[in-house]
C-alpha cells in the first residue's frame, strides 16, 4: 500500500483526527457468491472456521479471532443481497458485497452520513432479523453501521450457532483486519477521498508512509487507527478501458509476515512469487488468485490494543 499528496492540506494544524461516528474498525466483511463451498474452503485455508448459520437465508458466518466474514449464497444474492442492495458477480466470481463498521451509535451514524449526502439502502428485514442501517458504497456494495459488538452482537439475533463448533476460534499467527483495496475510475481520486473523509473521518497518509508489497495508489487511514483504505486508479495503459469501480480485496495485518505465510502454506494457501515482481518479503505478501481474481494481502502490522 502507498499514499500520495495530502488530501487535508493543513493536517498538521488539526491535532487529533476527528472521529465523528465513534468508528472502532470492522465488524464484518460480506462476500456474495454462487459458490459458497469453494469460497468457504478458501476461507478455511486462511484460518477462518464456520461458526453459525443464518436463521432464514443461505448465509454462513466464518470467524477467526476478532474477524467475522459473512458468506452470502442466498438465491437472490445477485438481485438483492442479504439486505436489499444489488450485487454484480461476473463469471460467478465472489465479490466483496459489504463492509460493516463498528460505531458508537448506529442510528446516529446513519443520520449523520445521510445528512451529508450518503444514499441509504432500503432494507428487507424478515421476522427475527435485525434492521442494520446501511448506505450505498462503491460498485453496488453496502456500508453497514453496527453498535452491537461487545456483550451482545448482531449474530445473537440473526444467526444460529453450528453445534459442536468453537464459536471463538483463535486467530492464526496473529492475523487481523488491516484494510481494503478499492479500484476507482479515472480522475475519481478526489471524489472518493472526499467520500471517506467527509462521511467517516478518514484522512490521507503522507506519501512516504507505505505498507506491504503492493504500493500503488493512495491510502486513507481511519480516525480510530485500526483500518486503512487503499484507492487504486487504472493503469496508464488502460486509457481505452471502461474501468469498473469495486472493492477488490482484503488485507490482513500480521506481526511477522514470513511466519504467517509459512503457516498458511501448510494449510494449502499459495502465494505470488515473481522474482522481478511481487513476492513475499518482510513487509508483505499476496496470495495467488482463486475463484476468478480473488486474492488476499498480508501486511506487516501489529494489531492495536483493544
Amino acid at each position: 500500500m502507498n499514499s500520495s499528496a495530502a488530501f487535508f492540506p493543513h493536517r498538521e494544524t488539526l491535532g487529533e483526527l476527528p472521529n465523528p461516528l465513534g468508528l472502532q474498525g470492522i465488524e464484518f466483511i460480506e462476500y456474495a457468491t454462487r459458490r459458497p463451498q469453494a469460497l468457504g474452503q478458501q476461507l478455511e485455508r486462511l484460518g477462518f472456521a464456520p461458526v453459525a448459520r443464518h436463521r432464514s437465508r443461505e448465509v454462513l458466518l466464518y470467524r477467526q479471532g476478532g474477524m467475522n466474514v459473512i458468506v452470502n449464497a442466498h438465491p437472490d444474492v445477485a438481485d438483492g443481497g442479504l439486505h436489499g442492495a444489488p450485487v454484480s458477480m461476473p463469471d460467478d466470481q465472489p465479490v466483496i458485497a459489504a463492509v460493516a463498521f463498528r460505531v458508537r451509535d448506529a442510528a446516529a451514524a446513519m443520520a449523520r452520513v445521510t445528512e451529508r449526502g450518503a444514499w441509504p439502502v432500503p432494507t428487507r428485514v424478515a421476522v427475527m432479523e435485525l434492521n442494520i442501517p446501511a448506505i450505498h458504497g462503491v460498485g453496488g456494495s453496502r456500508i453497514y453501521f453496527v453498535d452491537r459488538w461487545r456483550e451482545f452482537s448482531i449474530y445473537d439475533v440473526d444467526f444460529v450457532p453450528i453445534p459442536g463448533v468453537n464459536p471463538q476460534p483463535p486467530a492464526l499467527s496473529g492475523l487481523h483486519w488491516f484494510g481494503l483495496v478499492q479500484y476507482i475510475g479515472f480522475e475519481r481520486l478526489a471524489d472518493w477521498s472526499a467520500f471517506y473523509g467527509e462521511l467517516f473521518g478518514f484522512a490521507e497518509l503522507p506519501p512516504e508512509q507505505t505498507f506491504g508489497v503492493l504500493t500503488q495508489g493512495r491510502i486513507l487511514a481511519s480516525p480510530c487507527g485500526t483500518l486503512y483504505w487503499q484507492l487504486i486508479e487504472p493503469s496508464p495503459d488502460a486509457l481505452d478501458a471502461d474501468p469498473q469501480e469495486l472493492l477488490n480485496r482484503v488485507a490482513f495485518g500480521c506481526p511477522d509476515v514470513r511466519v504467517s505465510v509459512a503457516a498458511l502454506r501448510e494449510r494449502g494457501m499459495e502465494f505470488v512469487e515473481a522474482p522481478h515482481g511481487v513476492h513475499t518479503d518482510d513487509k508483505g505478501a499476496l496470495t495467488r488468485a482463486e475463484l476468478g481474481q480473488m486474492s488476499f494481502e498480508l501486511v506487516r502490522h501489529v494489531a492495536p490494543a483493544a
